[in-house]
C-alpha cells in the first residue's frame, strides 16, 4: 500500500529565514486555524473510539497511549492530567514513550524504529482484554507505535490511532482509527506543530468525554478533581457554594471534612 505523507509535503511558506517576526506569527496562525477544521471532519471516528472506550472502562478496563517523540509525550500529558482533573485512579489512563521516561526531555536514538518493544512496555502494565490501546503517531508509519498495536490486535485488545495522513498503515493497523489531516507544516516536516495541536485537541475530547461519560463532571464542573492546592480548594469552595446556600467558611468546612466536591454536596444534602 502507498499512501501520501502531506504532513511532510513541502511547505508552500518559502524563504522563511526572511520574513519578519511579525510575518512568522502571522503566518504560523493562519496555519493553525485550519486545524479545527481538520479536527471536525474526523469527529465520527472519533466518536466510535470514545464510545468503545467508555464501554471497556465500565468493564474495569485502562486506556493507554504509545507513541514516540512528541507524540508520546503528547500522550502522556493527557494521561497525566486525568487524576487532578478528574479524580481517577493514576493507572486508569497510562501514557507510554518509546524509549521510557528519558525520551519525555530528550529524544532516544532508534527508539521508535523497534516494533517489538511497545508489546514489551504494555505487558509490564498486565495489559488485557477489557483495556484499550490508542497509537498515537502523525506521520502514521512509527514502527513503535505500529507493532504495539499489531500485537495488541492478536491479543484481542481494542486499538485505536491518531494519525495526521490518511490511510497510514498505522490507520489500517488500528480497529478505530482517526485521521486528521492536517497537510503540509508551515516548517516543512515539522509535526509538532499542526499535527501536534491536532493531536492534542483529539486526545482532549478523548479524555474529556470519556470522563464525563463516566459521571466524572456534575453540570459543567469538575467536582471530583484533587484539591492539591490553595487555587484548586478555593474553586472547590466556591462549586460547594453554587450547589447549596451556604456561606465560604461553611463550605471550606465541609470541603475539608469530605475532601472532594462531590462528597461535601453528598454529605450536607443527607442532614
Amino acid at each position: 500500500m502507498t499512501f501520501t505523507k502531506t504532513t511532510e509535503q513541502p511547505s508552500k511558506y518559502e524563504h522563511l529565514e526572511k520574513m519578519s517576526v511579525q510575518e512568522l506569527l502571522a503566518n504560523i496562525n493562519q496555519e493553525d486555524k485550519t486545524v479545527p477544521d481538520a479536527v471536525e471532519k474526523a469527529l465520527p471516528q472519533i466518536e466510535t473510539l470514545v464510545t468503545q472506550i467508555i464501554a471497556k472502562m465500565k468493564l474495569g478496563g485502562r486506556l493507554f497511549y504509545i507513541g514516540a517523540g512528541t507524540s508520546g509525550r503528547l500522550g502522556i500529558v493527557d494521561a497525566s492530567e486525568c487524576p487532578p482533573t478528574f479524580g481517577v485512579p493514576f493507572d486508569l489512563v497510562n501514557g507510554i514513550i518509546a524509549g521510557g521516561d528519558t525520551a519525555i526531555r530528550r529524544a532516544v536514538e532508534n527508539a521508535e524504529d523497534n516494533a517489538t518493544q511497545a508489546w514489551k512496555d504494555l505487558l509490564e502494565h498486565d495489559i488485557n482484554e477489557n483495556d484499550v490501546v490508542v497509537g498515537i503517531a502523525a506521520s502514521g508509519t512509527t514502527p513503535y507505535v505500529i507493532g504495539g498495536l499489531a500485537a495488541c490486535n492478536k491479543n484481542n485488545i481494542s486499538t485505536g490511532s491518531i494519525s495526521c495522513n490518511a490511510e497510514s498503515p498505522l490507520s489500517e493497523t488500528a480497529q478505530f482509527p482517526i485521521d486528521v489531516v492536517v497537510g503540509p507544516e508551515f516548517v516543512t516536516g515539522s509535526s509538532r506543530m499542526k499535527a501536534g495541536t491536532a493531536q492534542k485537541l483529539v486526545l482532549n475530547m478523548i479524555s474529556t468525554a470519556t470522563m464525563i461519560q463516566l459521571g466524572k463532571v456534575k453540570g459543567n464542573k469538575m467536582v471530583d478533581m484533587q484539591l492539591s492546592n490553595t487555587k484548586l480548594v478555593d474553586r472547590g469552595v466556591k462549586m460547594i457554594m453554587g450547589e447549596i446556600p451556604i456561606s465560604y467558611e461553611e463550605a471550606s468546612t465541609l470541603l475539608k471534612k469530605y475532601g472532594s466536591v462531590r462528597k461535601a454536596v453528598a454529605g450536607f444534602n443527607k442532614k
